[in-house]
């Protein structure tokens, strides 16, 4: 029996991987299931570009979210949907409480809030590893990205290897269509994720101050949490920057905005790569492969 996962992100490319995959290759496979993973921090359009994107292509999208265990137990999964969906941060928290704030020196949270429920998921099904293939979305202009030990773990990438869709070619298929996602490409599909550019937080910052209220509530009650070798207080930003220190920088800076990168077309190219280099891994996006 062929079995399929897709690994919905919540992101253009991602959307785009799904529906060409039912459209395309659904007669390949005897089972698909596609999932999407919510963390409690992602951006309400976010929600909604899943929902649509359900409802448009029938997608069947399951929703899950990280059910944290005690000890030394490993996070398993909960079933939830649109109207359900954590949208204050306690899936993120209880995933602080037990393993720490994630960072550079820790980067914890796409394994906890993302891998793990939707592997625990599969595993409820029945799927055993090494039995099923899993899609991920990364474009043919993301290669870089692809896992060294794709081939071992069942990993595909249709958007290289079946279709090759570039970033421009994502644009020009949601432009055709009559909804896309509500996001311009330095806001992502978390509300401030660690991984961003310092431009990118500091734009941020500026439009809506509020959404880092989390970050900065989490490093003051949960500095301490999860294992830290040397004992001292976690913050999530790049270079030991704390949220607080973060908001000042962004009054104090002088940094031009960031472009939209997700409306980037190919006689921009140069431009939107540049500006997601210093980003570090997180574009509009964040697959748990």
């Amino acid at each position: 029996m062929r079995r399929l996962f897709i690994s919905f992100s919540g992101g253009e490319t991602s959307a785009f991987m799904a529906q060409w995959l039912l459209a395309s290759k659904s007669h390949e496979y005897d089972e698909i299931v596609t999932l999407f993973a919510n963390t409690g921090q992602e951006n309400e359009e976010t929600l909604e570009f899943v929902r649509r994107c359900d409802e448009a292509f029938g997608l069947n999208v399951v929703w899950v979210e990280a059910d944290v265990q005690r000890g030394r137990v490993g996070t398993k999964h909960r079933v939830v949907d649109f109207n359900s969906a954590d949208r204050e941060g306690a899936v993120f928290e209880s995933v602080i409480e037990k393993y720490g704030i994630p960072n550079q020196a820790y980067p914890h949270c796409t394994r906890e809030l993302k891998l793990a429920p939707m592997l625990s998921y599969i595993a409820s099904l029945g799927w055993k590893k090494g039995d099923y293939d899993t899609a991920v979305g990364i474009r043919a202009d993301e290669i870089d990205r692809i896992a060294a030990d794709a081939k071992q773990r069942r990993l595909i990438y249709p958007l290289i290897t079946d279709i090759e869709m570039t970033k421009p070619r994502v644009n020009a298929f949601w432009e055709s269509m009559p909804f896309r996602l509500r996001l311009k490409g330095y806001q992502g599909n978390c509300k401030w994720c660690w991984k961003k550019s310092l431009r990118k937080h500091i734009q941020l910052l500026r439009e809506n101050p509020n959404q880092y209220d989390f970050p900065e509530r989490m490093e003051r009650m949960h500095g301490l949490s999860g294992h830290n070798i040397d004992g001292s207080k976690r913050v999530f930003f790049r270079k030991n920057t704390s949220t607080k220190r973060l908001r000042l920088i962004a009054i104090e800076s002088s940094i031009a905005p960031p472009d939209d990168d997700a409306r980037i077309y190919e006689d921009q190219m140069s431009i939107g790569f540049d500006l997601d280099a210093p980003g570090g891994g997180c574009s509009e996006s964040c697959e748990a492969f």
